[in-house]
């Protein structure tokens, strides 16, 4: 082959990839497998580099999962965490508080889980129940209401002060893309768990939930800890596009150490192994 002819080659190839590339930008039902698995792998090494990063310098970085019900927040957060360390990245989703909760500051419960230096703590859900589901379901008075949203741009304000990194993301997703998953849970044992008697009274009071989060938008879409909406009516894509906007947050430097070599293992000539018989052996059925 020539050298004119592989550099057409080349060209065409290049052709190629861009037209795929220009096609998945248009296309908003769908992107290929294999490019998304591929991405995806790049994206978390680069998360892993950002773990050490943290580590290193002490940062404290909070990003708080807010969205719709089935929007994708867990499916995001599992991608983020699936390659990092627990010990520095960790995932807070709280469950009903109890009673004696009610009774506290209603920023109590939360500040426990507030991360140390050199942790990230990802919150499934937050103190933004009060101004979503609290305020829909009328679990909580106007009075707490309205003192939530004088209080909780003025709380985000002094968290970011006193040095922590708040990064916080809205999944919308549109009313056919939240039924459709919706029925997917209904059909799939796996998933039923994920469908509460609170999610579907949710369906119900969609556009309620509207409101109420175009609201908490106009009071807590602060310049220190502004708002950034995913798109998510395909996950795939809100996965990814989730994932490369926190990693632009956060500038860092790459500190993976040097390949590690592995030490000669010490041989004792003397050593016995216990019969398997005498343990529990787990069945081998598979």
């Amino acid at each position: 082959m020539t050298k004119k002819q592989k550099q057409q080659n080349k060209a065409a190839s290049d052709q190629l990839v861009g037209d795929m590339v220009s096609d998945i930008g248009a296309d908003k039902t769908r992107i290929p497998n294999k490019i998304y698995e591929q991405e995806l792998a790049k994206l978390q090494i680069e998360l892993v580099k950002l773990q050490e990063w943290v580590k290193a310098t002490g940062l404290k970085v909070v990003v708080l999962f807010e969205g719709r019900d089935a929007a994708g927040k867990g499916g995001t957060i599992k991608r983020i965490t699936q390659s990092l360390n627990p010990r520095v990245c960790r995932v807070v989703a709280l469950g009903t508080p109890t009673e004696r909760d009610k009774t506290q500051w209603y920023f109590q419960r939360y500040v426990p889980h507030l991360p140390a230096a050199g942790e990230i703590v990802l919150f499934d859900r937050s103190w933004y129940n009060r101004a979503g589901v609290e305020r829909v379901m009328g679990f909580c008075t106007e009075q707490e209401y309205e003192e939530f949203m004088r209080s909780c741009p003025e709380f985000e304000r002094m968290l970011v002060r006193s040095g922590v990194i708040l990064i916080k993301y809205w999944f919308s997703v549109s009313d056919a893309e939240q039924e459709r998953r919706f029925q997917r849970r209904i059909t799939d044992p796996t998933k039923h768990w994920k469908l509460s008697p609170m999610d579907l009274e949710s369906r119900r009071r969609w556009v309620d939930y509207s409101k109420a989060k175009d609201i908490m938008f106009a009071h807590t879409d602060i310049k220190q800890a502004p708002w950034y909406v995913v798109e998510a009516d395909v996950k795939k894509r809100a996965r990814l596009n989730c994932i490369k906007h926190f990693l632009s947050l956060i500038p860092y430097e790459d500190l993976t150490p040097e390949p590690v070599v592995l030490p000669p293992r010490t041989i004792d000539s003397g050593y016995v192994r216990p019969p398997k018989d005498d343990q529990n052996l787990v069945p081998d059925q598979y």
